[in-house]
């Protein structure tokens, strides 16, 4: 039976990441939108995503997760499938308890839309180990996972899978005066660069646009954050980062998922994204549980 100081802790640690997910919002500079674009309808799959391939499959789970099954290596980033504290839009596209098993848990931080513990819960039995930056690695351990906490620039393998975490600035909390009694680091959050047998695709996590965002290689996919968020890239900072890497498929998420019409972080509308952007025949607005075959750019594409 857990003991009675270890159930408080979670319980606190509970609270204070829905917190930091509300909290984001109170030092927002950005005008707030009355509606809220909406993901399309999920594409549920169940373990027949998970079986051996020739190939790199990309599933966006919604909010910020993904599932990706690289040639039979499957692991998830920052996967919320359940318990979510505020209203959600969209239907999860699979069960955390239908999970049959995953070679790896990636974590970017600790806030409650990305590190979710109802979720972790259920898959801390079917998940060989959790890799996150130091921090969250620290809480993943108090709650006894099997998990590896990195430095960033550090790298790691999951199967033949080589991943490398990069920067990222979204210590919001030091801002809100009370929020938390801890002072935050930017190496706390982190991205994720992840080399499959198939291509590159980069996970940046939540983060303002860093100088080093715009001068990596060409990924062969982004996992795209876009918003009015101050403590995201911004729209204007996203458009950054796709002129950036003109042909690099933007495949997007943070958006489309939560019930907050007025909370910029999750209201990022691909309309208005597509209008602006460098190429907009590569923006992907997938669907929750929807297919997405990882692939090369072609030579000439490559910056």
């Amino acid at each position: 039976m857990m003991k009675t100081g270890r159930f408080s802790l979670i319980i606190l640690f509970l609270l204070s990441a829905s917190l930091a997910v509300k909290a984001q919002d109170v030092s927002d500079s950005s005008r707030l939108k009355k509606e809220q674009a909406k993901a399309p309808e999920t594409q549920f799959f169940g373990k027949e995503a998970f079986d051996k391939n020739n190939k790199t499959t990309l599933r966006w789970l919604g909010m910020a997760g993904f599932f990706i099954n690289s040639r039979g290596t499957t692991f998830m980033i920052d996967p919320v499938l359940e318990g979510f504290d505020m209203p959600v839009l969209i239907d999860f596209p699979i069960k955390a308890k239908d999970v049959p098993s995953l070679d790896a848990v990636l974590i970017t931080h600790a806030d409650g839309d990305h590190f979710s513990l109802p979720t972790i819960n259920k898959l801390k039995d079917v998940t060989q180990i959790f890799h996150s930056t130091i921090y969250v690695d620290s809480l993943m351990q108090n709650e006894g996972y099997p998990t590896k906490g990195h430095n960033i620039g550090d790298s790691f393998t999951v199967g033949p899978v080589k991943i490398r975490l990069t920067a990222a600035d979204h210590a919001y909390q030091n801002e809100t005066p009370g929020m938390s009694t801890r002072w935050f680091k930017n190496e706390d959050a982190c991205g994720f660069w992840i080399e499959t047998p198939d291509g590159t695709l980069w996970a940046p996590g939540d983060s303002r646009l860093l100088p080093e965002h715009l001068e990596y290689p060409a990924s062969d996919a982004i996992l795209f954050d876009f918003s009015d968020s101050e403590w995201h890239f911004t729209m204007e900072g996203a458009l950054k980062i796709a002129e950036a890497y003109p042909h690099t498929p933007l495949l997007l998420n943070h958006w489309g998922s939560v019930d907050a019409p007025d909370f910029t972080p999750f209201n990022g509308d691909p309309k208005e994204l597509k209008k602006r952007v460098v190429n907009p025949d590569r923006v992907f607005v997938l669907a929750p549980g929807e297919p997405f075959n990882l692939s090369k750019l072609k030579i000439e594409d490559i910056k």
